[in-house]
């Protein structure tokens, strides 16, 4: 209650305060009024004597000539020139009286102007209290007056004239009430009017105060007082230091009570002040993203978005504003991270009931989070950030309690957007590019032809390409993630922990999400393989996504033993005589994309099984069985049968080449492959540049080939029993050192196999030196990426050169895995062969027959602009009944008076030269048509 008590008079005091400010205002304001009365008043008095005098002159006047009998004269106005006006095109402003004859009788044009001295004599005749009359200020407006006079005179007698009298009030009455006209005069001159400002600037402080209390009062003159401050805020800097702390704290404390249009004339002031750099953007964009998830107009949210988005670009747009975009990541990562203690909700309504948390709340949570991943996917998409800060507030966003902060968050790495446009308006707005090509080739050509085919290819292309960027992984982005074995456990934990929270089509995207970022990555969350299992049946909803998430989590690293159950489980739900082929095929197709990753997850006896679905009549399955068949052909022919292995992959096990086993390689890396090269190329620019190497690191090189020398002698003495060889025995696969040997032939001796045993294996030691080289480039230079793109194009031409000299196929297959290892690192934003689609997974399939619904809706399709659903041939079907033409008659003419016509007869005689013709028109007619 005491605090109550305070609180209320706390409020009476600052009322009363707000209170005395107004009454203050308005006596100012009645002393003005009452000054202004007062120079009216004496205005008026001068404006009397004036007029007083002038119709003492005008008598004078028209006396004079009425008995002279000369015509009248017309008082016409004489207008004093405004500000600005020039001076000799204004009249002249002497207090004298123009005569004007009378038109049309061709009499005198009248006498002039009155000189001088008869003006001043006249005007020594008048009284001498309208000389005291004193002029006025110098701060009035001064007051134009002229004598008009009736235009024609017919009677005599006296004509007098009008008087009409403009008068202004003062300037501090003006300005106080006309805030555009004292805006214009601030600018022009800000130490002249700063008085007024400063009686301005008090004013709005007490309004200030009282629309804190009460926003409803004064809130159109509130907001124009705001926008005058905001538009000379630059004018007075010191005076209005506070003015934007003002706004930013009416918008953040007290949104929920102003009105809309207060809100966005405060927004718009603070977005003016920005742009006349009065606040930096940081101040700008602290007040503005709160706003965001508060406000429900769609027009100031789109405003406060636009500007956001600007003024980032703007600030990023020649170089990167590395302050700035560090603040703002802060404020967005603040603004998810906010959100992230909240429990997960999930999206199945039931659950949402159950758990018991505030819809509102989770709203207001999840509103933030969601704008701060908005701003950051339209930041990225636009090209202004492309870091790895960037990449972890959406990755955090990944996370959150709010499902469709998540779903938002990865759609960003998935690469497709959730606001799907409508595809049939896409389809019926495309151009016929074909058409308009084949109307090209017809019809003249001219130039705004050729520019409209140039329009219409160059959006079709784009268009295109929207649509192909719109499904395709956003590759750089999970590239970029920091520690991405942590992120995959974290997905991996969020999946299986709220499995009945997350409706089946969230936890899929979270399934391909993870599924790419351990392809990419090569992680091993093994977990992720038990807990698929369970949704790796046939009858499953969108299990084609599914299957496509568990191929693309595979890759060489992965353990077979991992993979084996999923394999089998695959096989028994989808590949037997009780489900259709198109089932057989996609389980076959999964199948050979998770062993085309990891070969050894196949087991020989289910490889022998699957393989022998060749023999089905389906193509498809024919298809997928024989994609597997030469699968394995390519990757371990020893896992077929004889039969089944085929001429290359028989040739090459009679060869000795064997696959190694998971886990194991033929040597142990001791140094980076083809680095030898780089350091060779390196040292070739240098000798052409003519840079030479010291003394010092020519003898440390000459003292590493040694020591390379006799350390590989020293591993071939104590490995010496890897050259054993079996002469009872037929060894199918055999070591890596063992590939170039062969048996010895029939017509040779053990002596001479002996000998060519040890020529072939006993190198020179120079050779041997050249071989097994280590580089030190590694321990002396940071290898940039541009050095392994490098060392793939050195080792490129190593092989092409070691092919020309006829080393052998296996140079050849090692230039053609280097080749194809290129090639697919150019093509990594190519979708075809990046990741697996659904496609791949179906396989082609041949069209279904139609139903009785669907060949009915089709003919209902058809009848669709027919007046009746019968056939148009007959003469009552015509608007006009008429005779059959010709073109009839001669279809239905027997076939003997065909024969006996004269254009049957006339083909028949035809000349060689008449039939090429024909020939060559019928030609172009038909290339025009496919065209």
């Amino acid at each position: 209650m005491i605090r109550i008590r305070e609180q209320n008079e706390k409020i009476k005091q600052r009322r009363a305060d707000v209170q005395a400010d107004e009454d203050a205002f308005k006596k100012t304001q009645e002393a003005e009024r009452v000054k202004a009365a007062k120079t009216k008043k004496v205005q008026e008095n001068i404006d009397r004597t004036r007029e007083q005098n002038a119709r003492r002159k005008m008598e004078k006047i028209q006396t004079r000539e009425w008995d002279s009998g000369k015509p009248a004269r017309d008082w016409k106005p004489v207008k004093k020139p405004e500000d600005g006006e020039d001076a000799d095109k204004a009249p002249r402003q002497s207090i004298g009286i123009r005569g004007v004859s009378r038109g049309g009788r061709g009499r005198g044009r009248g006498r002039a102007q009155r000189t001088s001295a008869e003006a001043s004599a006249e005007t020594s005749e008048e009284p001498k209290a309208a000389e005291e009359v004193q002029s006025p200020p110098e701060t009035e407006a001064a007051v134009d007056w002229t004598i008009g006079a009736v235009p024609d005179c017919t009677a005599r007698g006296r004509r007098t004239g009008t008087l009409s009298v403009t008068s202004t009030m003062g300037r501090g009455v003006l300005l106080t009430s006309n805030l555009p006209q004292l805006q214009n005069l601030i600018k022009r001159d800000p130490a002249a009017y700063k008085e007024e400002f400063l009686q301005q600037w008090n004013h709005y402080n007490s309004i200030r105060q009282i629309f804190q209390i009460s926003p409803d009062e004064q809130a159109q003159h509130f907001r124009e007082l705001v926008t005058f401050i905001a538009q000379v805020a630059q004018c007075y800097p010191k005076e209005t230091a506070e003015f934007p702390s003002h706004l930013s704290t009416l918008l953040l404390e007290n949104y929920g009570t102003l009105s809309p249009d207060t809100r966005k004339s405060l927004v718009q002031n603070l977005v003016m002040l920005r742009n006349k750099d009065v606040i930096t953007s940081i101040v700008l964009l602290k007040t503005l993203f709160p706003l965001l998830p508060r406000t429900t107009s769609t027009t100031l949210r789109a405003l406060i978005r636009k500007t956001i988005l600007s003024d980032i670009r703007t600030a990023n747009l020649r170089t990167k504003n590395h302050k700035l975009n560090r603040a703002v990541q802060a404020m967005l990562f603040g603004m998810v991270e906010r959100g992230m203690d909240a429990e997960v909700v999930g999206d199945k309504g039931k659950l949402r009931a159950a758990s018991g948390m505030p819809a509102q709340n989770a709203t207001q949570n999840g509103g933030e989070a969601m704008w701060a991943i908005v701003l950051t996917k339209e930041l990225w998409k636009k090209g202004i950030w492309n870091d790895a800060k960037t990449v972890s507030i959406v990755a955090l966003g990944c996370f959150h309690p709010v499902t469709k902060v998540q779903s938002a968050s990865l759609h960003f790495f998935l690469g497709s957007d959730e606001e799907n446009d409508d595809s049939d308006d896409e389809e019926e707005d495309e151009p016929d590019v074909k058409g308009l090509k084949h109307r090209r080739e017809i019809n003249k050509k001219t130039r705004s032809g050729e520019k409209k085919i140039r329009r219409t290819l160059k959006s079709f292309k784009s268009k295109q390409k929207r649509k192909a960027d719109a499904f395709t992984p956003n590759f750089p982005a999970i590239q970029l993630l920091n520690d991405p074995q942590t992120f995959g456990e974290k997905l991996y934990d969020n999946l299986n922990r709220y499995d009945k929270r997350f409706s089946l089509d969230h936890k899929i995207l979270l399934m391909q999400l993870l599924a790419r970022v351990m392809g990419a990555h090569k992680l091993c969350v093994l977990g992720f393989y038990t807990y698929i299992m369970k949704y790796l049946t046939y009858h499953q909803l969108r299990i084609p996504a599914i299957l496509v998430a568990l191929a693309q989590s595979v890759h060489d690293l992965t353990p077979p033993d991992a993979l084996t159950p999923v394999v089998r489980k695959l096989a028994q739900e989808f590949v037997h005589p009780g489900v259709g082929s198109e089932v057989i095929a996609a389980g076959m197709n999964a199948i050979r994309e998770v062993c085309r990753r990891q070969p050894w997850a196949m087991e020989e006896d289910l490889l022998g099984d699957l393989v022998e679905y060749q023999k089905s009549r389906d193509k498809a399955v024919t298809a997928a069985a024989r994609g597997l068949l030469q699968l394995f052909r390519e990757v371990n022919p020893g896992m077929l049968k004889r039969r089944q292995r085929g001429k290359e992959a028989s040739m090459t096990m009679a060869g000795g080449n064997q696959p190694l086993p998971f886990g194991h390689s033929t040597d142990a890396a001791v140094d980076i492959e083809g680095l030898v090269l780089l350091e060779d190329h390196l040292k070739a620019l240098r000798a052409e540049e003519g840079i030479a190497s010291g003394d010092e690191n020519e003898d440390d090189e000459a003292a590493w080939e040694g020591w390379d020398v006799e350390s590989s002698e020293d591993s071939d003495d104590s490995g010496g029993w890897m050259d054993v060889e079996s002469d009872g025995e037929d060894l199918e696969i055999s070591d890596s050192e063992d590939e170039g040997e062969k048996r010895p032939a029939k017509g040779k001796g053990k002596a001479d196999v002996d000998a060519d045993a040890e020529s072939t294996q006993d190198p020179t030691p120079v050779e041997e030196a050249a071989a097994n080289r280590i580089s030190s480039l590694a321990t002396t230079k940071i290898l940039t990426p541009a050095d392994f793109a490098m060392i793939n194009d050195l080792r490129i031409q190593a092989a092409s050169q070691a092919v020309e000299r006829g080393a052998g196929s296996g140079a050849k297959r090692k230039l053609a895995a280097l080749e194809a290892k290129k090639k697919a690192l150019s093509q990594s934003g190519n979708i075809e062969d990046t990741f697996v689609s659904e496609n791949d997974i179906l396989g082609p399939r041949k069209k279904a027959k139609a139903d009785y619904a669907e060949r009915m809706a089709s003919i209902e399709k058809g009848r669709e602009g027919r007046e009746k659903f019968a056939s148009l041939k007959g003469k009552k079907s015509k608007a006009a009944p008429s005779s059959s033409t010709n073109r009839e008659k001669a279809r239905n003419k027997p076939i003997m008076m065909i024969i006996a016509s004269g254009a049957v007869r006339s083909k028949k005689k035809a000349s060689l030269r008449d039939k090429q013709q024909k020939l060559r028109a019928h030609i172009d007619r038909a290339k025009k048509s496919h065209h």
